[in-house]
């Protein structure tokens, strides 16, 4: 396989599909992984119709008033649940902000687990009443599709096939819509900013709802940066940090960044929409014994995936020391 290139896979294959076919994809899905630290995925269960409605609605939130999306922001919660205004977050180690405003949608616990604690309440705009069973909807179908591509994961891992089903229980998983808001003087753009400057994800996998308009890109292992084009009914697929922590970085939470291709894109708003999948706040990160060797040292000091959320918080600027 070419390591510079981003595995394109049908769900089905691994769902539905024969003996053969389910380990091709397990070996193809994961070797991306391991490579490009992206694949993109069809058939994975977002509907286009579902696709439609979230983008609808996401548009109707942002075209309200900043004064008015701004009631829905609230400080105290660091950024987890609710608006998050323009220029607010900045990737790890920039002082720019990164030129977006967007939402979040946080875990509704169903049962009478006690995690429920940990969480905060959801927040939903009055001023765009399908926001909610839209959001909830996309949320749990995006929770469930990754519980699903976190056990081909583990297959690939040599892990049970269900070893990360108890870990994403009830676990901290955010639904973010985002917006890239356009620019139409760009004097007034502060020097080095960017949509989103190159990062890495904190959690275990992300699944992005494709942009309405070009502009991802991933970095290779030699540097290159590779533009990341889905059709619109795939979904992209990354690894966080804390998949890259629990595997001693055999599967690759890769740099990726969003830009403007052209001069053009600057004046066109760009929506998308990432689920961040967390597990549980006291999943173990610490390194599996499979993937320490002689050539490979453990690289990353133990930690639970709730400390390591907090400590990456602060270093986003989303929450203080």
């Amino acid at each position: 396989m070419d390591k510079n290139k981003i595995a394109n896979v049908d769900y089905l294959n691994y769902s539905e599909g024969t003996a053969e076919s389910r380990a091709n994809f397990i070996q193809e899905f994961g070797d991306s992984f391991s490579n490009m630290g992206f694949a993109i995925v069809k058939n994975h269960g977002v509907t286009a119709e579902l696709r439609a409605k979230l983008f609808e609605v996401s548009k109707k939130f942002f075209e309200l008033p900043d004064a008015v999306k701004a009631s829905y922001e609230h400080e105290k919660l660091h950024g987890q649940r609710g608006y998050i205004s323009k220029n607010k977050e900045s990737a790890k180690g920039k002082s720019v902000p990164d030129l977006k405003e967007f939402y979040h949608i946080g875990q509704t616990v169903k049962d009478n687990d006690p995690i429920k604690a940990e969480y905060p309440d959801n927040i939903w705009p009055k001023e765009v009443i399908e926001f909610e069973a839209v959001g909830q909807e996309v949320y749990d179908t995006f929770e469930n599709t990754g519980r699903n591509l976190l056990r081909a994961i583990a297959l690939y891992l040599d892990l049970d096939e269900d070893y990360f089903d108890i870990k994403i229980h009830n676990g901290n998983s955010i639904l973010r819509l985002l917006h890239y808001y356009p620019v139409t003087d760009k004097s007034q753009i502060p020097e080095g900013a960017v949509r989103a400057a190159a990062h890495g994800d904190i959690n275990l996998i992300t699944l992005l709802m494709g942009g309405s308009a070009k502009g991802l890109q991933a970095q290779s292992l030699d540097g290159t940066w590779i533009s990341v084009d889905p059709e619109a009914d795939e979904i992209v697929i990354n690894i966080g940090d804390m998949l890259a922590r629990l595997t001693n970085d055999r599967l690759r939470s890769t740099q990726h960044q969003v830009i403007t291709p052209d001069e053009a894109s600057w004046t066109k708003p760009r929506y998308s929409t990432p689920f961040f999948l967390h597990p549980r706040s006291d999943m173990d990160l610490t390194c599996l014994d499979a993937c320490i060797s002689d050539a490979s040292p453990k690289v990353y000091t133990d930690m639970t995936a709730g400390e390591f959320l907090t400590e990456r918080l602060i270093e986003l600027g989303l929450r203080k020391k």
